[in-house]
């Protein structure tokens, strides 16, 4: 494998280095990336490659799960260096399908660190376990709501600390973003759109209960009773 990844590199430096040579020299005296990306660590989500994007493009941090940890100096150091000083003004927390931190969390962990650092979503468990028990979802509809919920409470995590609330007290940036990556499909969904607020259609009906659908229809048969009633 190893030297599988070194002819990779010179397949590069020969091909696409090579034919883009002064954008990769421009590089080399300044980067000026456009979105600080925090997504997992897994093997299988490369925020480039899934989004298309070239060397330069994303400041980028990834860990276990997407996680925004209150007490990660790692983390902490990364916003600052990318808003302060690189000048970011997007902010991208991209969960994913069929993670094995996410399942983690449903399954229970013994692992003495990774236990650890998974309790720090345990928030988007209990949202998640109650909406599960309401709408009866199997496994893997429960284990995907979970990925989206863990991204909204990761966001909420981001927005909670010192530098980013102190500059949203000032302003509107850094826009954070929510994406989940379906590996399955290849496709991201967004489930926060930062630059509106919004949460996605898609994510508002993965949350809803029965019992709110239930409460809506009941509500428009009686209002349509009421206006036959007055005809």
């Amino acid at each position: 494998m190893i030297h599988n990844l070194l002819q990779g590199n010179q397949d590069f430096v020969k091909g696409e280095f090579a034919l883009n040579d002064r954008y990769y020299q421009s590089l080399a005296v300044k980067q000026s990336p456009k979105v600080l990306w925090i997504g997992c660590s897994d093997s299988r989500v490369s925020e480039d490659v899934i989004t298309g994007s070239r060397l330069g493009t994303m400041f980028v941090h990834r860990n276990v799960a997407n996680i925004v940890a209150f007490n990660d100096v790692n983390i902490s150091s990364i916003l600052e260096y990318g808003v302060v000083h690189l000048k970011i003004e997007d902010i991208i927390i991209c969960g994913h399908t069929r993670c094995g931190g996410i399942a983690a969390i449903e399954d229970g962990v013994h692992e003495n660190y990774i236990s650890d650092w998974l309790c720090i979503a345990s928030g988007a468990k209990d949202i998640t376990d109650r909406i599960a028990k309401e709408k009866k979802l199997s496994r893997e509809e429960k284990l995907e709501l979970l990925s989206a919920e863990n991204v909204k409470l990761q966001i909420k995590h981001l927005k909670n600390l010192a530098l980013i609330k102190n500059m949203h007290q000032k302003g509107e940036l850094p826009r954070i973003h929510g994406w989940l990556y379906r590996v399955e499909t290849g496709k991201i969904d967004v489930l926060i759109d930062g630059r509106t607020g919004q949460t996605a259609a898609a994510l508002k009906k993965m949350e809803k209960s029965p019992g709110t659908r239930a409460a809506h229809k009941t509500s428009g048969k009686r209002d349509s009773a009421k206006s036959t009633a007055r005809k």
